[in-house]
């Protein structure tokens, strides 16, 4: 059952053109990655889902809700982390849990949470003495605190180093072992070959394949890894 749905999506700022009829679904219970290179719309694509920018054209449904209409509605099912969360530098990890869960009126056991994600001994650490993976794991609460049936990760692991980017990745499907379908935005291709059952690439704002990152590779009959189809699918690796 398909717990996402986007049709014809469209939007511009000006003359230019963020995205162009991007459509695709994400099932029930399944990792789904959304790869492109820099400026491709993938940020703009989660953002219409979320709620957080309108669309010029085209349709959403999150679990058969419109963000536009019922944008209160589609926030209780959702978690979000977006690529520039920050929170203030002198707020503690259990005040960020507690800030977050006021927002909801059936939130998660903030300190199950904490326990889950390996936060409990850093409960009284303010935001800014976090490590970059520490953060990270935060970002992973805060998007679970209202106990959501659908997460939104958005460059997840930008400027992790590996041991920290492995540790997120095991955490990200302990997300989805919680029964949480998962929309993640990535440009690493290791990660998603790792984690998605299946992967759109967009590029320019349209959505140019979509398949498991495996049926990807196969697509491309050069292509040894998911990097190497990438490269080949989209506009950079086109480039004469």
């Amino acid at each position: 059952m398909a717990v996402i749905e986007i049709s014809g999506l469209a939007k511009r700022y000006g003359e230019r053109v963020v995205l162009d009829g991007v459509s695709l679904s994400v099932e029930s219970g399944e990792i789904f990655g959304i790869l492109g290179p820099n400026g491709a719309g993938k940020t703009t694509t989660v953002e219409c889902v979320a709620g957080l920018r309108v669309p010029d054209a085209g349709r959403v449904s999150v679990l058969g809700l419109d963000p536009r209409t019922q944008r209160d509605a589609v926030r209780r099912a959702l978690g979000v982390q977006l690529q520039e969360s920050q929170l203030p530098d002198k707020l503690k990890v259990w005040e960020a849990l507690d800030l977050y869960a006021s927002f909801y009126e059936r939130p998660a056991d903030p300190a199950a949470l904490l326990r889950d994600l390996g936060l409990d001994g850093h409960r009284r650490t303010a935001y800014a003495k976090l490590s970059g993976g520490l953060k990270q794991r935060l970002s992973i609460a805060l998007a679970l605190i209202g106990d959501p049936k659908v997460a939104i990760l958005d460059e997840l692991t930008t400027g992790l180093d590996p041991h920290a980017r492995r540790e997120t990745w095991r955490l990200v499907s302990a997300v989805r072992d919680r029964g949480v379908t998962v929309l993640l935005v990535t440009h690493f291709m290791d990660e998603a070959e790792r984690l998605c059952d299946r992967v759109a690439v967009i590029d320019r704002g349209r959505v140019v394949a979509l398949d498991t990152p495996g049926g990807l590779v196969e697509s491309v009959p050069t292509a040894a890894n998911l990097e190497d189809a990438f490269v080949a699918l989209t506009t950079e690796g086109n480039v004469s």
